[in-house]
């Protein structure tokens, strides 16, 4: 099929016709699945290709300034057990510091995604400290001088005001030594070449959680190019391109496989114990609220709606899997994914970077699926053996999940359960609430849905 066929059967918007720098004008370009209109790079994915911006400029250092004090002064967790006088008595402190705050100008802000960027986990950061300082019997009014501008930051994002992964992970990384340079620029940061910058415990446990996913985002540069490479032999069709596609979707099995180990490896620097006590309750989301509180920003008429923590449901990598794959959209028995489970997915990509959403809705307009390709073409054993190898190392990524989800947060929070208990009978009623994630979700049947969709997209070969 030549490109000005293609090009006849795709939609004038779709995102293979938009014209790039160097491509002549109606050709079919599937490299602008990594085009700057969706801040994709061909190097390091979804994450900058530089470490992001580690400091805002002099008229907005106030913000910087506070929030160091939050991290050197080590605030603790209100929920935090035997917490001092003296701890009390240094998160209230900060707390006044961070009232008296003057409202900030952000004009010169908003003319710089970068600056913009950085500015949103600063000031998400400073009210996470904010809140989950306070005691679980005070009020949550977040203060005019951190609302106020925040919520103008995240309008102008185009995401939610609170902690978001892209917070967490993307932008919240440097490296430990300087990079190779070669003619092209800087290389790409190896895996162990990786350190956090800003963290709420100052824990390595802390820094391992977010790394393992920013890892996980690197190793999966392979994984963006093997989509893009295959999508390319869709448009061919023929049997050389079939040769080619099979051998793409085995050696995407072979990265997800990767992604899995980085995952797991997860344990090998973050403890359960620390994580689940002294690092999780600071990203919560007013959903995970301990004490069910009202968030309130003052000064803002119209409050804010979408405040779920930070999640690895908030990966856009993840969801091109499951998009490129067709697994977000095939028919599943009726003990799989619910509908309601599957709009509480898409609500995971309102607290994306607007860039990665719109990667992935391009994405999903592929006219030529490879789901849609492998079922509907003559029978290739081949091409289905390894298109269902691809779906079988997703399901086993989801499985790693299950388990490490299962060692961070179902162990440590059945441990605290049988503790309260121990010490108070009357309070077995606590074991009986639903263990939501950081993002607001029913954990345990969120993700074994999504693992059991997965695994009933295995297509069954059928008789020739």
């Amino acid at each position: 099929m030549s490109s000005q066929q293609s090009a006849n059967i795709l939609p004038p918007d779709h995102f293979l016709l938009q014209p790039r720098l160097g491509v002549q004008e109606g050709h079919i370009d599937t490299s602008t699945l990594a085009a700057h209109d969706f801040d994709v790079d061909t190097r390091t994915g979804f994450m900058p290709p530089d470490p992001p911006l580690s400091r805002l400029p002099a008229q907005w250092e106030l913000w910087e300034t506070v929030l160091d004090a939050a991290m050197q002064a080590k605030l603790q967790l209100s929920v935090k057990e035997d917490l001092t006088v003296e701890e009390k008595n240094s998160s209230e402190s900060w707390r006044e510091t961070v009232r008296q705050l003057p409202v900030l100008p952000m004009s010169e802000l908003t003319h710089s995604e970068l600056l913009l960027r950085r500015a949103h986990h600063v000031l998400t950061f400073i009210m996470h400290f904010y809140i989950y300082t306070l005691p679980l019997t005070s009020s949550v009014f977040i203060p005019e001088p951190i609302s106020v501008p925040l919520v103008a930051i995240s309008s102008h994002l185009q995401i939610p005001p609170i902690v978001t992964y892209s917070d967490n992970v993307l932008y919240n990384w440097d490296t430990v030594h300087p990079r190779a340079q070669n003619e092209l620029g800087f290389e790409p940061p190896a895996l162990d070449n990786l350190r956090s910058r800003d963290l709420f415990s100052g824990t390595v446990d802390e820094q391992e959680f977010y790394l393992a996913s920013a890892r996980i985002e690197l190793r999966g540069v392979e994984a963006l190019e093997l989509m893009r490479a295959t999508m390319d032999e869709l448009f061919v069709g023929d049997e050389i391109a079939t040769r080619r596609i099979t051998a793409y979707l085995h050696k995407l099995a072979s990265v997800v496989n990767d992604l899995e180990t980085i995952l797991l490896d997860v344990r090998k620097g973050c403890d359960p114990d620390i994580f689940y006590h002294s690092i999780r309750p600071w990203f919560r989301g007013a959903d995970s609220d301990p004490a069910h509180r009202k968030w309130v920003f003052e000064g803002i008429k119209r409050q804010p709606i979408h405040l779920s923590g930070p999640s690895a449901g908030q990966s856009a990598l993840i969801h091109a899997l499951d998009v490129f794959l067709g697994l977000d959209n095939c028919s599943v028995v009726e003990n799989g994914v619910t509908p309601d489970q599957r709009t509480l997915l898409r609500r995971m990509q309102i607290y994306m970077p607007r860039h990665h959403r719109n990667f992935l809705r391009h994405l999903s307009l592929n006219p030529r699926p490879v789901r849609m390709v492998v079922t509907q073409m003559k029978p290739d054993a081949e091409l289905l053996n390894a298109y269902n190898s691809a779906v079988q190392s997703v399901k086993k990524f989801r499985d790693a999940h299950i388990k490490i989800v299962t060692i961070y947060i179902i162990g440590p929070a059945a441990r605290e359960r049988m503790k309260l208990e121990h010490a108070n009978p009357e309070a077995q009623e606590v074991g009986k609430q639903v263990l939501k994630g950081t993002g607001g979700t029913d954990l345990v049947c969120f993700l074994k849905g999504m693992r059991d969709k997965t695994a009933e997209a295995i297509i069954e070969p059928t008789l020739p």
